[in-house]
């Protein structure tokens, strides 16, 4: 974890109600904790990760999303693939803070110096802007919460 100060890359995507988003620019009204998934099997990591930051309560003080990244493929694709994950989730709440974004992966994880697909990544982006305050891999921690908390 580092917390060197650099811009986190504007990438659009659509949420699981269908509705465009910016990251991180259509969040910027607070803190926003960015929750970067690559692979299906990084769910359980991404919901421990929300669990832990919900239990402190930074969802009453932060944005937090869950961007699960996809290779660009076919519009087709990309519908079905929402599709598959709408089905999978029925909660409002949960369906409006997870944002897929269709994207060159390898540009992607270059611009954030993410070095592997090999589990999640999150990051502290300060409000009204894009500047990264803290960044990790992996669930986020009680430690992590905490140091969250103190940014």
């Amino acid at each position: 974890m580092s917390s060197e100060i650099n811009e986190f890359p504007s990438i659009q995507g659509n949420n699981l109600n269908k509705v465009k988003k910016i990251v991180p620019d259509d969040f910027v009204d607070r803190d926003l904790i960015v929750i970067v998934a690559f692979q299906q099997w990084h769910q359980p990591l991404v919901d421990e990760s929300i669990e832990n930051l919900e239990k402190d309560k930074l969802d009453l003080t932060h944005n937090i999303i869950e961007v699960p990244t996809i290779r660009k493929s076919t519009k087709l694709n990309e519908i079905y693939l929402d599709g598959v994950m709408r089905r999978a989730i029925r909660e409002d709440r949960i369906r409006n803070r997870t944002i897929t974004a269709y994207i060159d992966k390898e540009e992607f994880k270059q611009s954030l110096e993410i070095p592997d697909e090999q589990s999640i990544y999150w990051f502290l982006i300060e409000k009204d802007s894009r500047n990264i305050l803290l960044r990790g891999s992996g669930v986020i921690t009680p430690t992590e919460v905490n140091l969250i908390k103190s940014n």
